[in-house]
This record gives structure tokens, C-alpha cells and sequence, in this order.
């Protein structure tokens, strides 16, 4: 196989299995009511539960994730991926008790988890370097259009058919889809400098799902609860262990100082504020339109639709100017910070031209920003690892997604109603937008740093690939 050899099946397979993927952590967002009616009489804390299985799964094993398909195959991972999503998908769809619903919302999680970054290796195995921003634009508008389909598919389900046809469905497409990689997908070269790391994979993942279900649910219990601060006390202390012994290991996970680069920092922090800012307006987005609104469910997935649309036009921009990663990373993310902005002004009087308007804005400020960035987190590690890589910038991803959810729902729980608190707690999330967009802009240098930067890249990435290809072990 070439090493360059990325096909336009193989894109469009590869973006259709981040986009499912993607698609089942908002969906079952407007089934909340429907499945509170049902049979299966769940509490309100086993609905919760059925919504932040798969998040806090997907984004906890996102990194050992990608370590494995660098060890094992990037295409073997992601058919494992696909197939613990159907089985996950199935588990839930046959439902008898909450129980087996939330587990198979976790196992779900699990295989998204695989799915993600070995979609992001595949594509940066294969895509030519100059080519490498194009792919990293239409993966990144395959994760927009996943939030979108998300929306639209679960309110289509609970307006016309049931919350088990939402998962029932994710069996055949997921099957569909192996079959899709199967055929079109290369095998990659598993490398023999991706060791195993039981240790460092149990702590690293115990620690992220610890933090991580303390930001999700510390709206709901309370960010001074004991339940709360115990959680993100065990994460600390989880993730303060695998780093000491990481340094110590003499083959980690990853290395933790990796992050000594400045570029992987701003790479990862502009990530996560992204998706901060981009889930806020998720999380109100469906209340607005249906409580303020009066929209129904099917009719609020299809208004948030301006949002992949400014994706997909904005992306075109970002792949012409692929070689001002600074300009366009800092323009992007101040736009959906001007943006949530323009958002929070809204009431129920707005014209929905008005709103689908500031959507665009937002749209188009991550469109702009989330190719540069996905590219300078994985280009930052070797390209052996490039697995890592794509779950290091996912985790950031999906991080700042929750965060987004959290201090969102905090602002507007301390406020009457969606009405009162929609404003200022879009207010608050733009600020912080806003901060760290210059927080981030300042760790990517120049035009002329960029372009030194590129071409080291590129020289190291040829002695890399010259070097895995002599120590690989054989394709999987």
C-alpha cells in the first residue's frame, strides 16, 4: 500500500463512522421526556445516568483507545469499535430495566471510544501532507453534522416512533458501516514502539471518568457536595499517580511531557474551548426552541441545521489559509465567542431568521478553528502515535463539551426559568470563550514559526515513517 493512498470511499467511510458516533451523545438529549413516560419507570437519576453513560465512557477511554490501535491496527480497532457500538446499541434497544439500558449506553461509549481516533489515525496515515488539512476539515464537519443528525434523529424518534427505534436503528447502520470499512479501508502498519501499559491505562482511565462525572453531574449534586469534590479529588489523585508513573515507566501509556510543547497546550485548550462554547448553545438550543419557541421535537432538530451549513462554508476558508494556523485558530474561536454573544440577546420575540443567523456565526467560528487545531494536536506527537494523538485531542474535545454543559446548566439553575437564565449563562460561557482564545492564540507563534514548524514536522515525520516501517510488526 502507499503511504499516501487516502481514497474518496475511504474518506467518506471513515467521516460516516465519526459522524454515528458522534450522533448518539445528543440524540437521546429530546427522548429525556418520552423515556421518563415509559415502561421501564426510570428515576430521574437512572435518565441522567442514560444520558452521561456514553459520554463519560467515550471520553474516558478515548486515549488507551487510541494507544491500542497504534499497537494493534488502526482498521482492526475500528471494526472492534463498531461492533461493541451495535452490540451497545441492541443491549439498549431490548431494554427491559434501566440497568440495561444505561449499560448499554456505556458499552456503546465504548466502542465510539475505539471508533473516534482510529477514524483520525486512518486519515492522517494516509492523507499526503498537503492534503492533510482537507481531511482534517472534513472530519471535523463530520463531528458538526453528527451533533446535528443527533438533534433531528432523536427528535424525530420521540415526535413519530419511540426511543427504542433511535437505538434499534444504530444496529444495521453500524453493521452497515463495517462493511463500508471493510471494503474500502487500507491497513495501517501497527507499531512496534506502541507498548502496553496496563497500569498506566487503568489509572489514566479511572481518573478521567472520575473528573469527568464530577464535571456532568456537579449541576446536579452540587459542586460542593461531598460526592462531587470526592470525585474530582480521586481524579486528581488518579491522574497525579499515572503521571509519576509514567515518568518512571520505561514504556508509559504516553509520556506526560509531551505537553512541554507549547503548541500541544494551546492545541488541546483551544479543543476543549471550542466545544465548551459549541455545547452551551447545544444544551439551551432544544429548550429555547421548544419552551420559549414553541417548537415541536422533529421541527428542533431540523433548526439547528444553520449550524453544519456554517460549518462546511467556513471549512473551505480554513483549508485556503491552512498555512496561518495562528489567524485562523484565534479568528474562529473568537467568532463563537461573538457569537454565543449575539445568542444570549434572543427571547421568545426573536425571529428564528435572527437566531438561525447568530447560529451561523457560531458555526462558522468552528469551522475556521477545529481543522487547524485538530491537526496541531495530533501533528505534535510522533507519527507512531498517532492513535494517542487523536484520543489526546478527543479527550480535549469532549472535556470542554461537558464542561460547557455544566457550567451552563449551574448559571441557569440559579434563575427562574430558561427565559431568565438562557442570557446569562451564554454571557458567562462566551466570556470564557473569549478569555482563552487569548490564551490560546499566544501559544501558536507566527507565520514564519508556523511554516518552520511545518516543514520540521514533515522532515520528522519522513525519518518516522521510514523508521516504523523497518520496526513494524506485520499489518492487522
Amino acid at each position: 500500500m502507499p503511504v499516501h493512498a487516502l481514497k474518496r470511499p475511504t474518506l467518506l467511510a471513515l467521516c460516516a463512522c465519526v459522524l454515528v458516533a458522534q450522533s448518539m451523545v445528543a440524540a437521546v438529549n429530546l427522548l429525556i421526556p418520552q423515556l421518563a413516560a415509559s415502561s421501564l419507570h426510570p428515576a430521574h437519576s437512572e435518565i441522567m445516568w442514560t444520558v452521561d453513560a456514553y459520554v463519560i465512557v467515550f471520553a474516558g477511554l478515548l486515549v488507551p483507545a487510541g494507544a491500542l490501535g497504534d499497537r494493534v491496527g488502526h482498521k482492526g480497532a475500528l471494526l472492534t469499535g463498531l461492533g461493541l457500538f451495535a452490540a451497545g446499541a441492541t443491549t439498549s434497544a431490548l431494554a427491559t430495566g434501566p440497568a440495561a439500558l444505561i449499560a448499554g449506553r456505556g458499552l456503546s461509549g465504548a466502542g465510539a471510544a475505539l471508533i473516534t481516533p482510529a477514524t483520525l489515525s486512518i486519515l492522517m496515515r494516509l492523507s499526503a501532507p498537503e492534503h492533510r488539512t482537507r481531511s482534517m476539515a472534513a472530519w471535523t464537519l463530520s463531528l458538526g453534522l453528527g451533533g446535528a443528525a443527533g438533534n433531528l434523529g432523536g427528535g424525530l424518534a420521540g415526535q413519530f416512533l419511540s426511543w427504542r427505534a433511535l437505538f434499534a436503528v444504530m444496529v444495521p447502520l453500524a453493521a452497515l458501516l463495517a462493511a463500508a470499512v471493510a471494503v474500502t479501508t487500507p491497513r495501517t502498519e501497527r507499531s512496534r514502539l506502541a507498548h502496553p501499559d496496563p497500569v498506566g491505562t487503568l489509572l489514566l482511565t479511572a481518573g478521567l471518568v472520575a473528573v469527568l462525572f464530577g464535571i456532568i453531574e456537579g449541576p446536579d449534586y452540587g459542586w460542593a457536595s461531598a460526592r462531587i469534590l470526592g470525585a474530582f479529588a480521586a481524579g486528581a489523585l488518579l491522574l497525579t499517580v499515572f503521571t509519576v508513573h509514567a515518568l518512571r515507566s520505561a514504556a508509559p501509556l504516553f509520556d506526560p511531557r509531551v505537553f512541554a510543547s507549547s503548541r500541544l497546550r494551546a492545541a488541546s485548550l483551544g479543543t476543549a474551548t471550542g466545544f465548551f462554547g459549541l455545547f452551551a448553545l447545544f444544551f439551551v438550543n432544544s429548550q429555547y426552541l421548544q419552551e420559549v419557541k414553541g417548537y415541536g421535537a422533529a421541527l428542533t432538530g431540523v433548526a439547528i441545521l444553520p449550524l453544519p451549513v456554517g460549518m462546511a462554508l467556513a471549512q473551505r476558508l480554513a483549508a485556503r489559509w491552512a498555512d496561518r494556523p495562528r489567524a485562523v485558530i484565534g479568528t474562529g474561536l473568537a467568532l463563537i465567542g461573538l457569537g454565543l454573544l449575539g445568542v444570549s440577546t434572543v427571547d421568545a420575540g426573536t425571529s428564528y431568521g435572527a437566531y438561525a443567523g447568530w447560529l451561523l456565526i457560531v458555526s462558522a467560528g468552528t469551522g475556521l478553528s477545529m481543522p487547524a487545531l485538530t491537526l496541531g494536536v495530533v501533528t505534535s506527537l510522533p507519527a507512531h502515535q498517532a492513535g494517542l494523538g487523536s484520543g489526546l485531542g478527543t479527550t480535549a474535545r469532549e472535556t470542554g463539551a461537558a464542561l460547557g454543559v455544566a457550567v451552563t446548566g449551574t448559571v441557569l439553575s440559579a434563575h427562574p426559568d430558561l427565559a431568565h437564565g438562557m442570557g446569562p449563562a451564554l454571557r458567562t460561557v462566551a466570556v470564557v470563550v473569549l478569555a482563552a482564545t487569548a490564551v490560546v492564540t499566544a501559544g501558536y507563534g507566527g507565520r514564519a514559526t508556523d511554516r518552520a514548524v511545518t516543514a520540521g514536522r514533515a522532515g520528522r515525520e519522513g525519518r518516522e515513517g521510514r523508521e516504523g516501517r523497518e520496526a513494524a510488526l506485520p499489518r492487522s
